[in-house]
């Protein structure tokens, strides 16, 4: 578990960093076997006027052009909060088995509710996670008001 809340950590530290640049709040990491951080990525939808850049598709989209899926599956996402319905979907297309998360849904919603520009498809991860077409493990939410942290006064 302490080493979960250390990459966790560094994930949170990425969403901090999305915040700093105009962003959304979200930050993500991918950690191989030996424990190695191999990507960092962060949301970018308000600097790249694009909807679907979601910390985690970013990291995705990074990961599949350096990485074989072969590679990807023995790899572990670190969200700074549970991955929306889009992004659960992109780490199973990637072949990603191995997901931790910050934030829950449930809180997340807590801090810009149903409506505006943060708002998703209330589908946790998990429900996703269950139709794929391997196993995917998945852990969270974990230190959840340490990964509350960006979203204070932000939506």
């Amino acid at each position: 578990m302490q080493e979960h809340n250390s990459y966790l950590r560094q994930a949170i530290t990425v969403a901090n960093a999305a915040r700093e640049h105009g962003n959304h709040p979200f930050g993500a990491i991918l950690v191989n076997t030996a424990g190695d951080i191999l990507l960092r990525a962060e949301n970018t939808v308000v600097s790249d006027n694009d909807p679907t850049a979601h910390a985690e598709l970013n990291l995705l989209r990074l990961a599949s052009a350096k990485y074989s899926v072969e590679e990807l599956a023995t790899c572990t996402l670190y969200a700074s909060a549970e991955p929306c319905p889009m992004c659960a979907s992109a780490a199973v297309w990637s072949n990603i088995r191995s997901i931790v998360f910050g934030l829950g849904m449930d809180k997340l919603y807590l801090q810009f509710g149903d409506t505006g520009e943060a708002a998703t498809l209330k589908l946790p991860s998990r429900e996703i996670f269950k139709f794929a077409p391997w196993p995917v493990a998945v852990s969270g939410p974990l230190l959840e008001e340490e990964a509350t942290q960006p979203h204070n006064n932000f939506w």
